[in-house]
C-alpha cells in the first residue's frame, strides 16, 4: 500500500502526517512508529501525527515519539495541523480538546489548563510540586506541571551550560516519574522573556517543545519570576504564552509545511 505524507514542522520541530481522513490507514503500532521517525532508513521526524476523523472535533490527532511511545499533546504539532486543515477548528487528543485559530503565519492554540497535583503530574509520591525537594546533580527546586503531558522545570543561570543530553535521559527515566517525564532547563532573561532548552520523553533534545513551553512559562509565573505574556526562546524560534493565573494557557507561534511524499506501508511495518 502506497502510503502518502506531509511534513511539517514548527520552530524546527518536526512532524510527518499520516492523514486517514484521505486514505485507508490504520493507527502505527510501536515498531512502525519507530521506523517511519528514524532519520537514517526512515522519514524522520520528532513526532508522528496520526489523523482520523472525530465526532467531537474537526479531527482526532494521535502523537508518536520517536521510541514508538504515544504521548498526550503536542503544542507544536496542533498548529502544524490547523495549518494543514486551513481554518479555525478543534482537535482531539487523547485527552483534551484544543481549540486553534490561525494567524498570519502560524496559529494561537487553546492548550486548556495546566495541572498541578502531584498524581496528576504524575509523581510516585505526594510533595509540593510548586517547589520539589528533590534534585540531580547540578539540577535542583525543581516545578512539576501537566499540560497534557508531564513536565518538570528547572530554573538556572545559563540553560545553555547544563547537559542535557547527559542529565535529561537520567531524569525522564527517575522512578519519581512513573510515566516518565519532559525535562525543561529555563533562564530567566527579564520580566517578559525565557530562554529554554527542553530535553523530550522519548524524543531528545529538540529544536522546541509546545507543551514545554507552555509548562516552564506556567512554573515560572507561579513563582513569580515573570508576567503573562511572556516570550520564550527555544533553540528552533520563540513562542509566546499568555496563563492569567488560573483557566487556559494560549500559546501563539508558526508552523510551516516543508514537502509532501509518499512510502510503502509495508517498508516500515
Amino acid at each position: 500500500m502506497r502510503v502518502e505524507f506531509i511534513k511539517m514542522h514548527g520552530l524546527g520541530n518536526d512532524f510527518v502526517v499520516l492523514d486517514a481522513r484521505t486514505q485507508n490507514l490504520p493507527p502505527p503500532d510501536a515498531a512502525t512508529a519507530r521506523a517511519i521517525a528514524d532519520r537514517h532508513t526512515g522519514v524522520g521526524c520528532d513526532q508522528l501525527l496520526h489523523l482520523s476523523p472525530s465526532d467531537r472535533a474537526d479531527v482526532r490527532m494521535r502523537i508518536y515519539n520517536p521510541d514508538g511511545g504515544e504521548v498526550g499533546a503536542c503544542g507544536n504539532a496542533a498548529r502544524a495541523v490547523a495549518l494543514l486543515i486551513g481554518h479555525d477548528c478543534r482537535i482531539e487528543t487523547a485527552d483534551r480538546i484544543l481549540d486553534v485559530s490561525l494567524s498570519d503565519g502560524g496559529a494561537k492554540v487553546d492548550m486548556g489548563a495546566p495541572a498541578f497535583a502531584w498524581d496528576a503530574i504524575p509523581l510516585a509520591y505526594a510533595m509540593d510540586t510548586a517547589a520539589m525537594p528533590v534534585g540531580w546533580d547540578m539540577l535542583g527546586d525543581p516545578v512539576a506541571v501537566n499540560v497534557g503531558n508531564p513536565h518538570v522545570i528547572f530554573f538556572v543561570n545559563d540553560c545553555d551550560a547544563v547537559p542535557l543530553e547527559t542529565l535529561g535521559p537520567l531524569i525522564e527515566n527517575d522512578p519519581l516519574f512513573p510515566e516518565r517525564v519532559n525535562v525543561n532547563v529555563a533562564t530567566i532573561e527579564s520580566e517578559d522573556r525565557i530562554r529554554l532548552r527542553v530535553w523530550e520523553r522519548g524524543a531528545g533534545l529538540t529544536r522546541a517543545c509546545g507543551t514545554g513551553a507552555c509548562a516552564t512559562a506556567v512554573a515560572a509565573i507561579r513563582r513569580r519570576l515573570v508576567r503573562s505574556p511572556v516570550t520564550v526562546a527555544l533553540p528552533g524560534g520563540a513562542l509566546e504564552i499568555a496563563w492569567s493565573g488560573c483557566g487556559s494557557i494560549q500559546m501563539s507561534g508558526p508552523a510551516k509545511e516543508s514537502f509532501r511524499g509518499t512510502f510503502e506501508w509495508r517498508d516500515f511495518a
